[in-house]
């Protein structure tokens, strides 16, 4: 199984960017396999990294293995050829350590600063992410039509990994899963509200297109991870995790103007949200959900997306890589294919 980071820089404040970095290089030392950070903009006081590719450059500078995930790149926001470019290029500076989550962007406030109809999204980004795979895949591309139009662009540095950096896409909608299923790529899985609402339309499309079922085992399910020496221990830090999950939900319905969900319970956040107790029920506890998904990746939210601090977060890594790691064998990266390469065989590379 393939177990990677998320949920890091989170908390609503601009943070320590140097204790960040030493985080991230203590998980590469411990043997996760990515860490994926999220893309938002326009928060001066709030969002210390809105530029997604800048922070992969010096996290990839700092490691050695970690992978590096970008979870999402809005594309609508983007010209596909200058962001093909810098993906080939963190990709070329990696030595090939760099996967790309993509989707269709959900805060009007950024297209609205930008000057982009959210009504133009769709197409937006189903030709973006067409040009970006031509221009990674191609010596040269064109588009005729469209958004963009341009002729005989050379993108490059070519990337390292083939025949591109692996693509994951973020979406509920049957239109954007619908890309997913249509390009055999895997889907990047929510957590709030969980994946229980992406993986019937996800099976639904890839039995409409006829394509294999390796993009479910390549996505990434996500899971807040609580783990402790007692079963006991676990527990009570559950509690205290949701209590401040439920008033930040409460909290966020309220500056939206909306009612309040009704607060979750420990029997719901357990069964459908968190990873938690001992290392041996971690361990039990992950075997269970890729047997019930058919995913076979998970996104470790250690830090709660910032409810928890990164002390605590990284007391909780060295713990699961210590005990846990060990015990799950290594995960091929599924890289996808385009639909020139549906009979051929995805191109992966193994993590530990």
């Amino acid at each position: 199984m393939r177990v990677d980071l998320a949920g890091f820089a989170r908390e609503g404040a601009l943070g320590d960017h140097k204790a960040l970095m030493r985080l991230v290089e203590r998980a590469d030392v411990l043997g996760f396999g990515g860490i994926w950070f999220n893309e938002f903009h326009f928060g001066r006081e709030t969002l210390p990294y809105p530029s997604t590719l800048l922070l992969g450059a010096d996290i990839l500078a700092r490691t050695e293995r970690l992978r590096f995930g970008t979870s999402i790149l809005v594309l609508p926001l983007y010209h596909p050829l200058l962001l093909a470019e810098q993906i080939a290029q963190l990709d070329f500076q990696s030595g090939g350590r760099v996967d790309v989550g993509i989707g269709r962007g959900t805060e009007p406030s950024t297209f609205t600063a930008l000057q982009i109809s959210r009504n133009d999204a769709p197409r937006r980004f189903n030709e973006a992410l067409r040009i970006m795979i031509d221009a990674w895949t191609n010596p040269r591309c064109s588009a005729e039509a469209g958004p963009w139009t341009f002729s005989d662009v050379a993108v490059g540095p070519p990337p390292v990994q083939k025949p591109h950096p692996p693509v994951y896409i973020a979406g509920v909608s049957e239109e954007t899963v619908d890309v997913a299923a249509q390009y055999g790529f895997p889907l990047l899985l929510s957590l709030e509200p969980n994946e229980a609402r992406q993986l019937p339309v996800f099976n639904a499309a890839l039995e409409r297109q006829g394509a294999s079922r390796a993009p479910l085992a390549g996505s990434s399910l996500s899971r807040y991870v609580v783990i402790a020496a007692t079963r006991a221990q676990a527990e009570r830090r559950v509690d205290t995790l949701l209590g401040k999950l439920n008033a930040r939900r409460t909290a966020r319905a309220l500056e939206r103007g909306t009612t309040p969900p009704v607060p979750r319970d420990r029997a719901t956040m357990l069964a459908d949200f968190t990873i938690a107790g001992t290392p041996e029920d971690c361990h039990a506890q992950l075997r269970a959900l890729s047997e019930r998904t058919g995913s076979s990746s998970i996104r470790c939210l250690f830090s709660a997306n910032g409810l928890m601090s990164n002390d605590v977060a990284l007391e909780g890594m060295e713990l699961f890589a210590k005990e846990v790691l060990p015990t799950l064998k290594p995960q091929k990266i599924y890289h996808g294919l385009t639909n020139d390469d549906h009979n051929s065989e995805p191109a992966t590379q193994e993590v530990r």
